[in-house]
């Protein structure tokens, strides 16, 4: 290319450079407009993130309360600070919770009401609805019981016994019935071989019939322990002894009746008696009292038998002392009973005095006695 050519070309490229180099401003330029280019340029630094909070306190135990109250509503977020113009949105640090906050507002929110610990119950009657009493146990489940001189009855047990020696015994019979007096012969005939027993007792009168009585179960270290009871006259009626289940139960469809250990019926209690006495005549002095449950043919209640003291009795076998015991009755239409036990023939009854509410009565007197 000629010389010449690239005089104007060399110039005009000089130029352009010169003009740049002149537009660009110089670190010592005086004019405002400089002056604020450089401080908007010196402020908007980029800041580095904050570091995050720490973990909010782990929440305490809610304690029990009686009346729920309401969560708070939630307190508004912390404004954003003005610096968050010149700051990138990322790097905002979360607001830092409010520690003028109750304790339940750092709980999550939920949607139904807070739940709580169960309430310990309150020992009121209020809270705690009062127990029933308990239903009464029946008189007949108690026990043989003595009272001493008047004392109160207490429960026995370990009494000692003796039983009389098996025996068949004959009486005469004076008696009345619906104001007819009449005169009859009786047996008590009494066997046991000293595990199980037998009683049967039956009185005769012309025109008037037979009534009879039998009782029938096993010997315990406590004496007798009956099983089966029959009285029979113009129709028979029995009862049955189950002292598992503590109840006597009827042929005549009575209810059952509550039994206690120790009961007996209406022949077996008379040679219970003869044991006890037979077996410690001294711890029965006169006044001292001895309660049974008795069971009859439709059901069963307490028969208190008082010790009265030694008699002489005229009987039609001979002069006897023997030791008078008294049922007390505890209802006027109770049957009253007395008994005479002799010492000298194992405290076996030698006279039994029957009396029911309307006056009838029958008065066995012992004729004789031997071996059955």
């Amino acid at each position: 290319m000629p010389k010449l050519a690239l005089a104007p070309i060399t110039a005009a490229v000089l130029a352009a450079h010169a003009w740049v180099l002149w537009q660009v401003p110089t670190q010592s330029g005086d004019t405002a407009t400089d002056k604020a280019e450089l401080q908007s340029f010196a402020t908007r630094s980029i800041a580095p993130p904050a570091p995050p909070p720490p973990p909010p306190p782990p929440p305490a135990p809610v304690r029990p309360k009686v009346v729920k109250k309401p969560a708070p509503p939630p307190r508004p977020a912390a404004p954003i600070p003005d610096e968050s113009r010149d700051v990138p949105a990322a790097a905002n640090p979360p607001a830092e919770p409010d520690t003028a906050d109750s304790i339940e507002s750092t709980q999550p929110e939920q949607a139904g009401p807070v739940e709580t610990a169960p309430e310990a119950p309150a020992e009121t009657s209020a809270e705690k609805p009062p127990q029933a009493p308990a239903a009464p146990q029946p008189e007949t489940l108690q026990g043989v019981q003595l009272a001493h001189a008047g004392g109160p009855a207490e429960a026995a047990t370990d009494l000692a016994v003796r039983l009389p020696a098996p025996a068949r015994m004959s009486f005469e019979v004076t008696g009345q019935s619906k104001r007819f007096d009449y005169h009859a012969s009786a047996e008590l005939l009494w066997q046991h071989d000293g595990s199980h027993y037998q009683a049967r007792q039956e009185i005769k009168a012309f025109l008037i019939g037979s009534r009879g009585q039998s009782s029938s179960g096993q010997i315990g270290p406590a004496g007798l322990v009956p099983e089966h009871f029959s009285d029979k006259g113009r129709g028979e009626k029995t009862a049955d002894f189950d002292f598992a289940a503590q109840q006597a139960r009827f042929s005549s469809q009575a209810p059952p009746a509550a039994i206690g250990a120790g009961a007996q019926d209406r022949l077996s209690v008379f040679l219970q008696l003869s044991a006890l006495l037979a077996a410690a005549p001294q711890s029965y002095p006169p006044g001292t009292e001895i309660t049974f449950t008795t069971v009859g043919s439709n059901d069963a209640e307490r028969w208190t038998f008082r010790v009265q003291g030694l008699e002489s009795l005229e009987l039609p076998m001979g002069t006897l002392e023997a030791l008078r015991l008294e049922r007390l009755p505890r209802r006027p239409q109770d049957q009253q009973a007395a008994l005479w036990l002799a010492p000298t023939l194992d405290y076996l009854p030698v006279r039994i005095r029957l009396t029911q509410a309307n006056g009838d009565f029958a008065d066995l007197r012992l004729k004789s006695h031997a071996a059955p």
